[in-house]
């Protein structure tokens, strides 16, 4: 894809021009064919079309230049609305930035005042002094223009008005290259790169003190054979200044919450995806991704599972918080963007920014697409979603189980009476793909514990009035497994413990969220990650570790697990820590199991339940889960009333056969130790339905 010699086009071909996209997370000017322009104000300047998505990827790649390691400023930035102007020119912008090479344009190399001279006195030329980067300016002209094109804006056009890094004189002016620069600073990037200022604020966020860190930076440096960037040259001063900013930073930054937002925003525009301003008809709405954030929701995304957490009406948190949750390998959650908006509007806004977010996504990896995505409101708009990331759409029923058994908590206070009635619930689920038997299932239960008078004056207020939208979304959505539950239950206990207990009661200021989303949660979860990618701070581990009840439940084994197969009433599991000791599990191999250790006594999925349900589905010695029942249930609807068009009858076989298929491929995956077994029940009452179904030729 390189090419020294640079073609020549004429100013109105500049949109005919090829988009190059290098398959690389980042590149610069060496992976692209440069073309020439006769005449226009980019005459015999060399310019590329890229995407615009990708523009930070080329000056980071740009930076990193082996001979000349630089880092480009945004000298200057305008833009104007969409609509602006009438007639375009070809090379018309909706943004201009001027990126200069922060060696530039200045030159104070030979303008260090002697003895007795007044060192005051300001540059001919330029910005003035640069408070705080005078003694690295020496006259570098690098220099290149990105527009974000007005007639295509999903374009940037790349001019270069000068790729060398070179003084007015055209000699090379720092890198190795230049002769003067060789044994100081100026061989080396002007300063430490943002991936290592990120790494170091995130570890001063967690609390790892400054020795500490210096330290481990040091021991890396030496690792790798001693310093050869300039990363490898961090100061403790450069610590030190870093702990200052976050010591002196403030989420408030002025007395009015809407105008302390904007600020934010405009300071941090490269973490924020999507923004609206409430005005008028229009609501709030501010999507939050950092470049962390964006690399690992590629990287567990495609071809993954992506989670929708919601939360909001509490008194702490007035607006809508939805975190978009990617699962790693040990299926831990992770926050992979933040979408606060106005609560009065709730779900109704995610077309606002989900096509923005996509949009974001793909510009990064055109084949990036989720395998599924897994809602935890019914209310969401499920069309955009599909319409969005073009995959299936899974039901998660955490809020659920742990708003009933949590309740059930509070306002029973006889055990017994609380594992049936949590039993009993979980059948009012069960029956969801039938109306009239929910119907009968949920007057049942008010009838049956009408003596609970505190619980069921809860269920009434609560939950009757939205059953119906949760049951029609159990009768026509796939359920998520326990595994998601799991991890969507660890990710909410977290939030709540190190986020939404920051925020002050009715005060209500989104701009403390935002300040504590995206400084100590969102350092915790990246240096957990680093913990478990680079091996160092296994020390701190406990402190930071984000295992869930599911990968708990994984490392139990099935001899700790003790059940009568003639006898489904209860289970035992055998405690980890003391093998003297067993917690017991009623209702075993269902989501509604209620198990007697501490963990599961304040409401929250345990690893016992867990570990009890991938016994019981292994042996196929329980009723199947929510999710495979209501799965069964609709494919044999499905297979019983066959539609009378013969295009749907074909897709409809084509579908459950490519169904039929993917299960067997789960089982010889589970038979070859690489998944938890199966049920092959499923499998046994496709096979009896499949088979006779005509062909259509």
């Amino acid at each position: 894809m390189k090419s020294n010699e640079a073609k020549m086009s004429r100013m109105e071909d500049i949109l005919n021009l090829p988009v190059q996209d290098p398959p690389y997370s980042e590149f610069s000017a060496a992976h692209f064919n440069w073309f020439k322009v006769e005449g226009g104000r980019q005459g015999g300047d060399d310019i590329a079309l890229i995407p615009f998505s990708r523009v930070d990827d080329f000056v980071k790649g740009e930076s990193s230049n082996a001979d000349c390691p630089a880092s480009f400023r945004v000298e200057s930035r305008r833009k104007r609305p969409e609509g602006s102007l009438s007639r375009p020119r070809v090379d018309g912008y909706l943004e201009y930035t001027l990126y200069w090479c922060s060696y530039g344009p200045e030159d104070y190399r030979d303008s260090e005042p002697h003895i007795g001279e007044n060192s005051s006195i300001k540059p001919a030329s330029g910005k003035g002094s640069r408070p705080g980067r005078r003694h690295m300016m020496r006259g570098c002209l690098c220099h290149f223009t990105v527009k974000r094109l007005y007639t295509r804006p999903l374009l940037a056009l790349i001019i270069y008005n000068q790729r060398n890094h070179v003084d007015k004189t055209g000699a090379p002016c720092h890198g190795i290259l230049d002769q003067e620069s060789v044994g100081t600073r100026a061989m080396y990037a002007p300063r430490i790169s943002e991936e290592l200022r990120q790494k170091v604020m995130a570890m001063l966020h967690v609390g790892v003190s400054l020795d500490t860190i210096v330290q481990h930076h040091m021991e890396e440096v030496q690792r790798h054979g001693g310093p050869h960037i300039r990363d490898d040259f961090l100061a403790r001063n450069d610590v030190r200044n870093m702990e200052r900013l976050i010591r002196n930073a403030c989420h408030e930054l002025h007395s009015n919450v809407e105008c302390s937002v904007k600020m934010w925003v405009q300071r941090h525009h490269k973490h924020v995806f999507y923004f609206e301003e409430s005005s008028g008809s229009e609501t709030f709405v501010l999507g939050l991704q950092s470049d962390w954030q964006l690399q690992q929701m590629l990287r567990y995304g495609h071809s993954g599972s992506i989670a929708f957490h919601t939360a909001s009406g509490s008194k702490r948190l007035k607006d809508t918080l939805c975190s978009l949750l990617a699962f790693d390998s040990s299926h831990n959650a992770v926050p992979v963007a933040w979408i606060i908006t106005s609560s009065s509007h709730g779900n109704n806004n995610t077309h606002k920014w989900m096509l923005s977010l996509v949009e974001r996504l793909r510009g990064k990896d055109t084949r990036w697409r989720p395998h599924a995505i897994i809602v935890d409101d019914p209310s969401f708009q499920l069309s955009v979603i599909r319409e969005a990331f073009q995959c299936r759409i899974l039901l998660c029923l955490w809020h659920v189980r742990r708003g009933w058994l949590k309740s059930l908590l509070k306002h029973c206070h006889n055990f017994d009476a609380q594992r049936e009635m949590f039993k009993h619930l979980g059948r009012i689920l069960y029956s969801a793909g039938n109306v009239s038997s929910t119907a009968v299932a949920v007057e049942e239960f008010l009838q049956i514990y009408v003596d609970q008078s505190e619980f069921v004056e809860y269920f009434r207020s609560k939950w009757l009035p939205k059953l119906d939208l949760w049951f029609n979304c159990v009768g026509t959505l796939p359920v998520a497994g326990l595994e998601h539950y799991a991890s969507i239950e660890s990710y909410h206990l977290r939030l709540k413990s190190r986020v939404l207990s920051l925020l002050v009661e009715k005060s209500h200021r989104i701009d403390l969220l935002i300040h504590a989303l995206t400084t100590q949660f969102h350092s915790f979860y990246w240096f957990d990650t680093y913990i478990v990618e680079t091996g160092y701070f296994e020390n701190l581990r406990d402190r930071f570790s984000l295992t869930n009840p599911w990968y708990q439940a994984e490392h139990i084994s099935d001899m700790d697990v003790l059940l009568d197969e003639e006898n489904l009433q209860f289970a035992k599991v055998v405690s980890q820590a003391d093998s003297s000791m067993a917690y017991t599990l009623w209702n075993p191999g269902s989501e509604f199991g209620l198990c007697d250790c501490s963990w599961s006594m304040v409401g929250n999925m345990c690893k016992h339940t867990i570990k009890v349900a991938i016994y019981c589905r292994s042996r196929q010695i329980a009723r199947p889960l929510l999710s495979a029942q209501v799965y069964m249930e609709t494919l044999l609807s499905l297979l019983q009333n066959l539609p009378d068009d013969p295009l749907v009858l074909g897709h409809a076989i084509s579908l459950v056969n490519r169904m039929k298929q993917d299960i067997k491929n789960m089982e010889d995956l589970s038979n070859c130790g690489l998944l938890q077994p199966v049920s092959s029940g499923t499998n046994s009452i496709l096979a009896e339905n499949i088979q006779p179904l005509p062909r259509i030729n």
